[in-house]
């Protein structure tokens, strides 16, 4: 089964997500889990760096929306 989401759809599940992975990265918890030496991803990246991405994915998101209206614009005059 294929979903079929709206441009607006995806960038609030990106958005969500982003905001979901700053709540969790503002908890006490998830600090210690961080700080632990055990605490390893193969890449090195963290939390925030996953927010960074979902921002630029909407960012990109955004501009793609941007350049398509205008070029929709020209077209149409």
């Amino acid at each position: 089964m294929q979903m079929i989401l709206t441009t607006a759809e995806i960038r609030a599940i990106l958005q969500g997500c982003q905001q979901t992975l700053r709540l969790v990265q503002s908890t006490t918890e998830y600090r210690l889990i961080q700080s632990s030496p055990y605490f390893s991803t193969t890449n090195d990246v963290y939390i925030g760096d996953a927010v960074n991405v979902l921002g630029e994915l909407v960012e990109a998101i955004d501009q793609v929306e941007q350049i398509t209206q205008y070029k929709e614009g020209i077209l149409n005059d």
